[in-house]
């Protein structure tokens, strides 16, 4: 399927399942090796020590966590990414390559580093993180971006910003939709990369750190940047977006948290696997939130994402 085939606001999410095998999609940036603690509360602020209740190490980072998602919803789905020639690095291809995520251009330097995270999660499923984000070349001139006119839609955060530009700049020129992931970044790399953004979907951190506040407000003023949509997700608070000239909002679907690692993540790979399914964007929202609000029901970043048939069937019981 190619982007140029599917126009969105043509598939309902009832007919979403049927066409899953053919959704395509293309993740470009972040993948990290999470190492994850668990524990009874998490840190003050002060120097201090605190118990682990329990340790694991599994993958992580935002655009290869948004891949898993695709792929665990049933589409076909390529990571695009660098990573360190080191035991972190194979270890994270192999995983991605385990969920049946084209791994192809996920390129592993000999003098890289991987990007490696440590999360600390608190038994209400609220986490801490600091991360080592990688050492590689910048330059993308590698990337087989003959590849992308086969893709439904794309996504990239902001963390390899050449590789983003370039996906984004060709995906632009054949008319395919180009979501961008807002994490927290630098100014400079929002005002590159948003006039490239069909989509751009930022946590409230980003949105606050860059416009200066998460309000809708800010949404509005992003405007000029003539993205198609520019949304802000609020966790338990829901999402809002502007489009149109108008201001959108939608709900959180209530649940019982159990860890909320890697929520935004997901919300970003079952947006842009809706979006390269044809839904409208309203739909597009309420699936990604309904897919992330399960994943918070569950354990694990990636090991918590639910199935489109258990989304679906969520979503139902919502209505």
């Amino acid at each position: 399927m190619s982007g140029s085939s599917t126009i969105e606001g043509q598939v309902t999410l009832a007919g979403l399942a049927a066409m899953a095998t053919r959704i395509r999609v293309i993740c470009l940036g972040l993948s990290a090796l999470d190492q994850v603690w668990r524990v009874e509360r998490l840190f003050s602020g002060d120097g201090e020590k605190i118990r682990s209740l329990d340790y694991s190490t599994r993958g992580g980072g935002m655009a290869a966590n948004a891949a898993v998602a695709v792929a665990r919803l049933g589409g076909m789905v390529a990571f695009w990414g660098r990573g360190g020639d080191d035991a972190a690095g194979r270890e994270m291809r192999a995983a991605l390559a385990a969920d049946s995520i084209d791994v192809e251009n996920f390129r592993l330097f000999g003098d890289g580093r991987s990007s490696v995270s440590g999360i600390v999660v608190d038994q209400s499923g609220e986490r801490q993180i600091v991360n080592f984000r990688g050492l590689f070349p910048e330059a993308a001139d590698w990337l087989p971006l003959g590849e992308v006119a086969r893709a439904s839609a794309v996504l990239a955060d902001p963390r390899w910003v050449e590789g983003a530009a370039a996906l984004f700049g060709k995906a632009r020129a054949l008319g395919i939709a180009t979501v961008l992931d807002g994490d927290v970044a630098d100014a400079e790399i929002f005002e590159r990369l948003l006039p490239l953004a069909d989509h751009a979907v930022f946590s409230e951190p980003a949105l606050a750190a860059f416009a200066g506040s998460a309000d809708e407000a800010s949404l509005t003023k992003l405007a000029r940047f003539k993205c198609r949509v520019i949304a802000v997700t609020r966790g338990e608070n829901g999402v809002s977006w502007y489009q149109n000239g108008q201001m959108h909002r939608l709900a959180a679907c209530p649940v019982d948290v159990v860890d909320t690692t890697g929520a935004g993540d997901v919300f970003h790979g079952a947006y842009v696997f809706a979006i390269g399914a044809g839904l409208g964007v309203h739909d597009a929202m309420a699936f990604a939130a309904a897919t992330a609000a399960l994943k918070c029901t569950r354990s694990g970043g990636r090991a918590g994402i639910p199935s489109i048939t258990e989304c679906l069937a969520f979503m139902r019981t919502q209505q």
